[in-house]
């Protein structure tokens, strides 16, 4: 079999048998391919893996060199399993990697409230025929901040996997998992229903829950596109993403003291440990808050002399 076809079976494995999503299929084959266009062997030696591993730290970020020998060992573990090969040429490659740990940047809650009234505030600026549009923008905006949703799973959100009721979302994530996610607050059911209302005719034919004034699905760069005007428009200099929702929605959760295994399950991580780099930026704001507010800075107290 030769490489071409061998890396072919693997793709269709992972997209058939293990069900991983379209994204996660395409960052393999870019890797892979990569892989093999700079080695230039079927059979490579340790030498040429080296090299490849080196050449990576000088064009990518950590994170990025970790991914892709991910990729490549992934694609070795399943040639071993099917016995296509005897044994990976990546068993005799140790890498070691420093751990640097980088905070998720998160919103500061003044600014989530800005941008919010401010959206509130101009919903009927316009004529009444762009008030779906603008219901659909603020909904977005307070179901990031309410789920901690990723900005594809609000564009492929189906409009029969919410119920306008009680608030209980089905989230399609990341390699097909289903998880479940329930709107607390009342306000922002109600504001979902009012959108629904609007849009009702749309959403049904297409059938994705957030769509577009052409009545098509409101895509993930639309939603990008949307909260970058917004974030300008109400005066705010940050630059703020859809996924800094997410980010926010975790961190002042652990920061009000909900169990980091309960933010986990939410979030539709599958390993806490990505969950528990909230866990740092939380001790941070912690830091600042004592260093800054602790009531022993108005106390007058001799202590020792510098």
């Amino acid at each position: 079999m030769k490489i071409k076809e061998k890396v072919q079976a693997y793709l269709e494995y992972c997209e058939f048998r293990k069900e991983l999503d379209s994204k996660t299929l395409k960052a393999y084959r870019i890797d892979i391919r990569q892989y093999f266009e700079f080695i230039e062997s079927d059979d490579p030696v340790k030498e040429e893996i080296e090299k490849y591993i080196t050449d990576l730290h000088k064009k990518f970020k950590q994170k990025t060199v970790k991914r892709k020998l991910a990729s490549v060992k992934a694609f070795y573990n399943y040639l071993e399993e099917e016995e296509i090969i005897a044994d990976s040429p990546f068993r005799k490659i140790k890498v070691k990697f420093k751990e640097n740990v980088q905070l998720p940047r998160i919103i500061p809650k003044n600014e989530i409230e800005q941008l919010l009234n401010f959206m509130y505030r101009h919903m009927d600026a316009d004529n009444e025929k762009r008030r779906g549009q603008k219901l659909r923008d603020v909904a977005v905006v307070e179901v990031f901040f309410a789920t901690g949703a990723r900005v594809y799973e609000i564009s492929n959100l189906r409009w029969d996997c919410i119920n306008l009721e009680s608030g209980l979302m089905r989230i399609m994530g990341k390699g097909g998992k289903e998880r479940y996610i329930q709107i607390g607050d009342q306000d922002i059911i109600y504001l979902l229903k009012e959108y629904y209302k609007e849009n009702e005719a749309a959403i049904k034919k297409q059938g994705y829950f957030f769509v577009n004034k052409r009545g098509s699905r409101f895509t993930e760069q639309s939603i990008r596109a949307m909260v970058k005007k917004y974030t300008c428009l109400a005066g705010i200099e940050r630059h703020i993403t859809p996924h800094m929702f997410r980010h926010s929605f975790a961190t002042y959760l652990i920061e009000e003291g909900v169990d980091v295994s309960c933010v986990q399950q939410i979030l539709g991580h599958s390993s806490i440990k990505t969950t528990q780099i909230y866990i740092h930026i939380a001790v941070a704001v912690q830091t600042k808050i004592l260093k800054e507010f602790h009531p022993r800075k108005k106390m007058r107290i001799i202590g020792l002399a510098a």
